[in-house]
């Protein structure tokens, strides 16, 4: 089984047996900080139209210890502001480089590059889609249950990119997922459709959070308002209140589950600092794998 030379684009265009081998080659590389030299010789553009802490850091951080090296390459730095066309812009820097990690805005840009160039195209964030933060939420996952197949999962917020991740992560590993979003808010109902029919995905959906997380064994929440959502914060802040992740809500989940938080979090919204803080708080465990699953994932994409 080789990915080499592929696209990571949505986490839908692998297998399970694809999915499991980025974790154990993740878990393999967890805590050989330096090193390996996998990618020596290799560079690794970094394409970021949205502003980042942990995943411009952590691919930084993960191509470096694995030997090769990153450009950054933000919105000033390039010529499609000026009319240079994405394929274009594709087709020119998988020339110069290796690899391309793009965070963006639209899918549909993301694609497009990802169809002229001839290197791994890497989504680290679009509105649609955030696989490498889902490979990272599995790779925890596995450290602290072992099993992904029968884990009870709930997220409750927000119906966004994380969401729609989550989604086909779990339908792919054989979690079970029971999501919580307020009316008008919802993960689309063709994706669950799409998750149940090609994965025979045991999704549920429901506005109540407190039916999401009865008996789960891990409550899952994400910021109410998005980066480009920021006209729309107080209108959200009133909707997703009775969302909020605190230790009522923990309390209606099994005795041991676990809380997790893609990051960044807006303490005293979506989530208490009581429960982030706590010692069922997995956050920061999940926050240190996003390096290890980049660097799992970089090393089995590289042609």
């Amino acid at each position: 089984m080789s990915l080499k030379g592929r696209d990571f684009l949505t986490l839908k265009e692998l297998s399970a047996e694809e999915v499991h081998l980025i974790l154990a080659r993740a878990a393999d590389m967890k805590g050989r900080q330096a090193g390996d030299g996998i990618l020596a010789g290799r560079l690794v553009a970094l394409l970021f139209s949205k502003p980042s802490t942990r995943t411009r850091v952590s691919f930084e951080a993960g191509v470096r210890q694995l030997g090769g090296s990153t450009i950054f390459l933000d919105q000033e730095s390039v010529q499609v502001g000026r009319g240079e066309t994405l394929a274009d812009t594709g087709r020119v820097l998988s020339l110069y480089t290796d690899a391309l990690v793009v965070r963006t805005y639209r899918q549909s840009d993301l694609d497009e590059l990802a169809g002229a160039a001839s290197v791994p195209v890497i989504n680290a964030l679009t509105d649609d889609y955030h696989p490498c933060q889902i490979l990272a939420d599995l790779l925890t996952f596995r450290e602290i249950w072992g099993s992904l197949a029968g884990l009870r999962l709930a997220y409750v917020g927000d119906g966004n990119n994380v969401a729609n991740t989550l989604v086909v992560g779990c339908a792919i590993t054989g979690i079970e997922l029971r999501l919580a979003c307020p009316r008008g808010y919802e993960v689309a109902e063709e994706r669950l459709m799409e998750a149940r029919s090609r994965w025979s995905a045991k999704i549920a959906a429901t506005v109540d959070p407190l039916e999401a997380v009865e008996g789960a064994d891990a409550i899952y929440t994400d910021t109410w308002a998005s980066m480009g959502q920021e006209d729309e914060r107080e209108a959200r802040l009133r909707i997703f209140r009775p969302y909020q992740v605190n230790t009522e809500l923990l309390r209606a989940a099994d005795r041991s589950a676990k809380v997790f938080h893609c990051l960044p979090a807006h303490r005293g919204e979506e989530i208490s600092a009581e429960v982030m803080d706590g010692p069922q708080s997995a956050v920061w465990q999940q926050a240190e794998n996003r390096l290890h699953a980049q660097k799992g994932l970089l090393s089995l994409l590289m042609p």
